[in-house]
């Protein structure tokens, strides 16, 4: 099966480690379409710096009432047994959920067909895979990559659907997740990538050499 074909969840958190998960943005793809979008924000569990909040928008008063990120644990352990995680830049959002939950529920293994893991990676990781495969980029950051790629007008189109009132703008959590998984879509134009299986996308998206050489032997053994 190549990659577009699975299901794959783009994922964007705002907040911290200290602060806590302040809010978080789910977009799932499935034969290279977006099929659902989920947000919601979520109450601190540490201070918000106001540096922080200059960013993201979110304060501390803004998030009081609301549920904590924990509460969130079937949503995500049921997203991760369906298909693999994509971010942008994936080690901050795999860091953020592994603050909270360590592990995840035993799910498939995507690079070892027929293994079992309890890790929330790999990861896809646009962040990564876009200066590997377009060489010459000055930059890899959202807010710089998605006009460049010219799907600017694209986002604003279905973040106006489907972002909360106020969110649609860069480190907002659903509108960067539909940036991530519209430029993941955008891959799956190109021929020689779109005929790729899942395992060697998990594997562009690992820079460390051991860890890359350890994937591509369990990829094909």
């Amino acid at each position: 099966m190549s990659w577009p074909a699975q299901t794959i969840h783009f994922i964007d958190f705002e907040g911290s480690v200290g602060s806590g998960i302040l809010e978080y943005g789910v977009v799932t793809l499935r034969g290279g379409e977006i099929v659902d979008t989920v947000t919601r924000l979520c109450r601190a569990t540490g201070r918000v710096r106001e540096e922080d909040a200059a960013v993201h928008g979110i304060v501390a008063a803004n998030v009081a009432q609301e549920a904590p990120f924990s509460d969130a644990w079937e949503q995500f352990a049921t997203w991760r047994e369906s298909g693999p995680l994509a971010a942008h830049f994936a080690n901050a959002e795999n860091t953020m959920l592994k603050s909270v939950w360590p592990y995840a529920r035993q799910a498939p293994d995507f690079v070892r067909a027929g293994d079992v893991s309890t890790e929330w990676g790999p990861w896809i990781d646009t962040g990564r895979l876009y200066p590997q495969l377009y060489t010459g980029l000055e930059t890899a950051r959202l807010e710089d990559l998605v006009p460049r790629c010219g799907l600017q007008n694209e986002l604003d189109r279905v973040a106006l659907q489907v972002c909360p009132v106020g969110r649609c703008r860069y480190h907002a959590a659903l509108y960067d997740a539909l940036a991530g998984a519209l430029l993941l879509r955008r891959l799956a134009t190109e021929p020689e990538v779109a005929v790729k299986p899942l395992a060697w996308l998990l594997t562009m998206s690992t820079l460390n050499p051991e860890k890359r050489e350890e994937m591509n032997q369990g990829a094909f053994f």
